[in-house]
C-alpha cells in the first residue's frame, strides 16, 4: 500500500477549505496543512514538503498565482487553482505562475478528483525531465572533460588515443573514482601516466 498524497489547502472561506478537506480526505488524501492565506501556504508548503497545494486566488497576504509562482518555480509541490474566477486571463496568468490544474467554484467531486491527478501526473513529470536534463548535463560535462584528457594525453605525452582512454580507464578503477573527476586531474596536470 502506498503512501497517501499529502495536500496543503490555502483558500481564505473556512467553508469551502472544510469541504475541500472533508472531500480529500474521503479520496484518501491527506490532508497535512490548511490556511486561509497565500504567504503563510509558502511557509507550509516550505515546512510540510505537501505533494500537492490547492490554492485560491484571492487570498489575504498574498494572492494564489503568486503564491503557485514561488511553490512551482521551487517544485516544492504540483499546484491547482481553485477559484470562483474563469476569465480567460486569469487561466492564463494561472498557467505562466506554474499551476498545473484549475478549477472553478463551485465545483464537483467528481471534478476536483481528475483535477488533482492530472496536476501530480504533471508535476511528476516535470521533475522527472529535470532530472533527466541534469543527468544529460553531467554527462556531457564529463564527455567533455574526458576528450579534454584524451587530448592532454596525446598532446603532451605522445599517446595514441586508445591508451590515453585506457590510462583513464585504469586510473579511475586504482582510484575508485570517476573517469570525470580522473580527467579533471589530468587537465590541472596533477595526473600524468
Amino acid at each position: 500500500m502506498s503512501n497517501p498524497v499529502r495536500v496543503v489547502v490555502a483558500e481564505d472561506e473556512a467553508i469551502i477549505r472544510l469541504d475541500l478537506k472533508e472531500i480529500l480526505e474521503e479520496e484518501g488524501y491527506e490532508v497535512v496543512g490548511e490556511t486561509g492565506r497565500g504567504d503563510t501556504a509558502i511557509e507550509l508548503v516550505t515546512e510540510l514538503k505537501p505533494d500537492l497545494a490547492i490554492l485560491d486566488i484571492k487570498m489575504p497576504g498574498m494572492d494564489g498565482l503568486t503564491a503557485a509562482r514561488h511553490i512551482a518555480g521551487e517544485r516544492l509541490a504540483a499546484v491547482l487553482i481553485l477559484t470562483a474566477f474563469s476569465q480567460h486571463d486569469l487561466v492564463e496568468q494561472a498557467r505562466e505562475a506554474g499551476a498545473l490544474a484549475y478549477l472553478v467554484k463551485p465545483f464537483q467531486k467528481s471534478d476536483l478528483i481528475p483535477a488533482i491527478e492530472m496536476a501530480l501526473g504533471r508535476h511528476e513529470q516535470m521533475v522527472a525531465l529535470e532530472q533527466e536534463n541534469a543527468d544529460l548535463a553531467a554527462r556531457l560535462e564529463a564527455r567533455k572533460l574526458t576528450d579534454r584528457a584524451k587530448g592532454r594525453l596525446m598532446d603532451d605525452h605522445g599517446l595514441a588515443e586508445s591508451a590515453a582512454w585506457r590510462f583513464l580507464q585504469k586510473s579511475a578503477m586504482d582510484t575508485r573514482r570517476g573517469i570525470a573527476e580522473v580527467a579533471r586531474d589530468v587537465i590541472e596536470g596533477s595526473l600524468a601516466p
